[in-house]
């Protein structure tokens, strides 16, 4: 089963004003250079844009009238008619008195204070535009096949590894079988034995790490129910995706890498699956983490400590 952006995003509604920045962000890197430069425009002045017609933002961007529209179709708009509501709507809000967004790029010679506020505004924005771009029909139809799965494997390397790291452990504390993999060969191994009511989940921003497809795509040949983890839709990871539940990351600088943004993003996707799960299983997952927290309590006082 191949994906592309149209077939990720079709059959959406349009996204709300306040999602657009949050689509731009996360699609951006799959665009061309002419369509980027569009959805640059109407996120960075959304009020500016929303009074030009298509012919006048074509112009103001250096493009045509074709790829204006082709942009408006990919960030899930009908058509430019669509999405100059959506910016009009957005500059409202902006108009409405929020405070203007502070810049989180992070110089050498920040005092300590500042990176904190920085850091903090850039993780906040990075949760906000994950919540808002992830689709919830598909995180859904995860958690269905997630609470019903006989096992679940869980591919992550680098920083991904620890959020996958972060789920199995999650999973098995409401009675689930989960194991994470950061091993290429190890979670190939382990894909082999998986079928029909397994799930296998693969977390990778980039969307094209080779040691986490390759698992989920035996996996997928299987017969197990696949999960993709990513900040690219377009990934060849999609290529073995049965769900897509898409991530947003904060621009990289030099002191902050891509993998602590993304890292954010995956971990309240995991914490959505993890609560969604326990949801759904709540008459065995509740004494399955009753037991788990009692089992650990000696660990936790200061005489269990001493023994």
């Amino acid at each position: 089963m191949t994906h592309n952006v149209k077939e990720i995003f079709a059959g959406e509604a349009p996204p709300a004003p306040a999602a657009l920045a949050a689509k731009v962000r996360t699609l951006a890197p799959s665009m061309t250079r002419s369509m980027q430069r569009v959805a640059e425009a109407v996120a960075g002045d959304p009020a500016g844009c929303a009074a030009l017609t298509v012919t006048g933002l074509a112009e103001l961007t250096g493009t045509s009238e074709a790829t204006v529209v082709r942009t408006a179709r990919l960030l899930g708009y009908p058509g430019y008619r669509d999405l100059r509501l959506a910016l009009a709507g957005l500059a409202a809000q902006q108009q409405s008195g929020r405070a203007p967004a502070v810049t989180a790029d992070i110089a050498v010679d920040d005092p300590i204070a500042d990176v904190v506020a920085k850091l903090a505004y850039d993780e906040q924005q990075t949760l906000a535009d994950t919540a808002a771009g992830l689709d919830t029909v598909q995180l859904g139809a995860a958690v269905t096949a997630l609470a019903a799965a006989r096992r679940i494997d869980i591919y992550g390397v680098g920083a991904s590894g620890l959020v996958a790291q972060d789920l199995a452990q999650k999973l098995l504390r409401i009675g689930l079988i989960a194991h994470p993999h950061s091993d290429a060969h190890l979670a190939v191994t382990n894909a082999v034995q998986l079928r029909a009511k397994d799930v296998a989940i693969a977390i990778t921003h980039s969307g094209s790490t080779g040691d986490v497809i390759e698992p989920l795509r035996v996996a997928f040949e299987r017969g197990a129910t696949t999960v993709a983890i990513t900040g690219r839709p377009d990934g060849p990871v999609t290529q073995y995706a049965d769900h897509i539940l898409t991530t947003s990351t904060a621009r990289e600088s030099e002191l902050r890498p891509a993998a602590m943004s993304s890292r954010t993003s995956q971990l309240l996707v995991v914490d959505c699956l993890f609560v969604g799960v326990a949801q759904r299983t709540y008459e065995t997952a509740a004494p399955a983490l009753s037991a788990s927290y009692e089992a650990l309590a000696h660990r936790h006082s200061p005489r269990g400590r001493m023994r």
